[in-house]
């Protein structure tokens, strides 16, 4: 466990980029997780800074951390939440050890700098700074250390939200993963706040076919099939669909740039070019593309047990992930239009966003990211992943992806994140944990 903060010459609130270090040489890969050791950590400088913690645990080597720093009642409690489990870095080719924290030109190297113990460090040293400073916000503040993210929240928000949702009686608002960084698109500087995200709709695929002694001549059989589907899913794109919180993020960032780049923007928003115009976006259509589908993609092909045995059936795992408002029925209708009768689906799991968008916190927070860089254009943003938000929403609980950090030009926060050499800038960290707790400050409801 890293030392303790009492032997430290200054707070360790006024020092978040060694907070995020200590976090990140505390190794929660998730499988297995094992995130007592961090939450533990996190709970002891809590205690000592004088917070009454609680501590909830499907497993005990899986808590969760709940504490609350209490305002005056005025308004509903704020809730940040975040996750301090990592996904795994085998195989992965790293230019520093993923659990070092090594801080080399201007950044901390590290799995979890980004998703998401830089964001656990941020909301920590703003949650620890108003207690030392004796901030008394306008309704209570919630912090919620989360485990098990990466792995389907089992042990940790749907644990919580399942079995202790008096926790979070009264939460209207929450901030948590992912938004609040930097995109630099036209010389402009945006700064995206989530306000939505995608849903998860993983589908299996049956493909049956001729089997038999692989001396034989086959054709048209099961991998014949195989080589048809996988063919027509990385042709066709299922259709284009203009959600309002994409548009908000399109016409924003249209109406901040000059001719001919702000026309070009628009016409993204016209089901009939959507696709053309995204062909003229260079890399950042990746950006945009999930944005404006529903998306599909196989991800992992089982069939074949024997060399010299023809399979007669292989099953395709298909990772969907559907835009606000759309449903798995959607999800299917959409698929077989792509890739013909020849598959049975099968649904394997759906996780629907329960609550509809909310946008009453959203001026509050593009007030403070202004505050924080006045070249900043805040915006509306959908995420094309999934966070524990979608949990959450079954309370009614509205999540705003909201971890500012001010990013360098040319640094792709999503190329970063669950990939070698994951890293923040030292600068972001100090950012995002002073924009967090400006938020805390002006917080109203």
């Amino acid at each position: 466990m890293p030392a303790k903060t009492s032997t430290a010459n200054s707070p360790i609130y006024e020092r978040p980029v060694e907070l995020l270090q200590n976090l990140i040489r505390i190794d929660t890969t998730n499988p297995p997780g094992n995130e007592s050791e961090c939450v533990l950590y996190i709970n002891e400088l809590l205690k000592e800074a004088g917070f009454e913690t609680t501590i909830f645990a499907k497993d005990n080597n899986r808590p969760n951390l709940i504490v609350r720093l209490k305002g005056q009642g005025r308004t509903p409690p704020l809730m940040l939440f975040g996750h301090v489990d990592v996904v795994p870095t085998a195989k992965q080719a790293w230019t520093y050890p993923p659990f070092e924290a090594k801080i080399v030109d201007g950044f901390i190297w590290g799995r979890g700098a980004l998703d998401m113990k830089g964001g656990i460090a941020m909301m920590l040293a703003a949650v620890l700074r108003a207690k030392a400073e004796g901030l008394i916000p306008s309704g209570d503040i919630v912090l919620a250390i989360l485990c098990d993210e990466e792995a389907g929240s089992e042990y940790g928000a749907k644990f919580l939200v399942e079995s202790h949702p008096d926790q979070f009686a009264g939460i209207r608002y929450a901030i948590g993963e992912f938004g609040g960084y930097t995109a630099h698109i036209g010389k402009k500087k945006f700064y995206q706040i989530q306000i939505a995200e995608k849903q998860v709709c993983w589908i299996k695929a049956t493909i049956r076919g001729q089997g038999g002694h692989a001396a034989r001549s086959i054709r048209g059989g099961a991998m014949a099939k195989l080589s048809n589907f996988l063919y027509r899913l990385n042709q066709h794109r299922l259709p284009v669909h203009i959600t309002p919180v994409t548009r908000q993020m399109i016409e924003t960032i249209a109406s901040n740039l000059s001719f001919p780049k702000r026309l070009i923007f628009l016409q993204l928003l016209n089901p009939f070019l959507t696709n053309i115009v995204l062909k003229l976006l260079g890399d950042i259509r990746q950006y945009f593309d999930p944005l404006l589908h529903n998306t599909i993609n196989a991800t992992i092909v089982r069939g074949g047990e024997k060399m010299n045995v023809i399979p007669s059936e292989i099953t395709v795992e298909l990772d969907g992930r559907l835009l606000p408002g759309f449903s798995s029925d959607d999800m299917l209708t959409e698929l077989r239009q792509v890739i013909g009768e020849e598959a049975e689906l099968e649904l394997v799991r759906y996780d629907p966003n329960h609550a509809p968008q909310d946008m009453g916190l959203f001026n509050t927070l593009a007030d403070v990211l202004r505050k924080a860089d006045p070249d900043g254009i805040p915006m509306p943003m959908l995420l094309p992943a999934i966070t524990d938000a979608r949990i959450f929403s079954r309370l009614g609980i509205q999540t705003y992806g909201f971890i500012p950090m001010k990013l360098p030009v040319g640094f792709n926060f999503f190329e970063a994140i669950h990939a070698a050499d994951e890293r923040i800038p030292v600068e972001a960290v100090d950012f995002g944990s002073k924009a967090i707790y400006e938020l805390l400050k002006h917080y109203n409801g």
